[in-house]
């Protein structure tokens, strides 16, 4: 059994290629294009994810996030991509393999966003067959997890048709939007039929 991941530390997260789309980590330039389209998406969002930051938008706030983002894939902690359409490489949204756990668990749980004017095109259950691959091949993962709030019917169906199943209920599981919310929790494993 594998303990470890089979990619150096020092190696940047590929870019990842799905039908119609492209995945690849966020870099400092996407600042302006990635803040254009969250506030865009504002009111769509924001129901869905924690209370965004004041300054969640700045240039200063991206560039700290980015530098978190390259300190958790350092550490083997997390792993975040933006999505492309493949045909502009226009930002339809984004994906983020967190809480790696090594040793006996071999686990990651994946959290997703995509704006506004791309919902429900494909695009997000475009990335999510496109990543998990890369988690059970590059990454050498066992078992990846997600969860999303029971009300959240498109997340829900997101999660079904890409191969998740659901295994329980976690009671006041994140703070969503401001409130403790239930979640349903879902995981596909790495032997489990494509």
């Amino acid at each position: 059994m594998a303990f470890f991941r089979s990619v150096s530390l020092s190696e940047s997260a590929p870019a990842i290629l799905g039908d119609g789309i492209v995945m690849r980590p966020p870099q400092p330039g996407d600042h302006a294009e990635w803040a254009a389209l969250r506030e865009a998406s504002r009111d769509f969002l924001t129901p869905w994810e924690p209370i965004w930051p004041a300054d969640d938008l700045t240039r200063a706030a991206f560039r700290r996030r980015l530098k978190r983002y390259a300190e958790d894939q350092r550490n083997d902690l997390s792993y975040a991509f933006l999505i492309f359409r493949a045909q502009d490489n226009a930002l339809v949204g984004g994906l983020t393999l967190a809480n790696v756990r090594r040793g006996v668990a071999q686990t990651g749980s994946i959290g997703y966003w995509v704006g506004a004017p791309f919902a429900r095109r494909g695009y997000m259950s475009a990335a999510v067959r496109a990543v998990v691959p890369y988690c059970f091949g590059a990454l050498r993962l066992h078992r990846l997890e997600a969860a999303c709030i029971p009300g959240n019917a498109a997340s829900v169906g997101l999660l079904e048709k890409t191969g998740f199943k659901q295994e329980g209920y976690a009671r006041g599981y994140l703070c969503i939007a401001g409130v403790w919310h239930d979640h349903l929790l879902y995981a596909r494993l790495a032997d489990d039929p494509k």
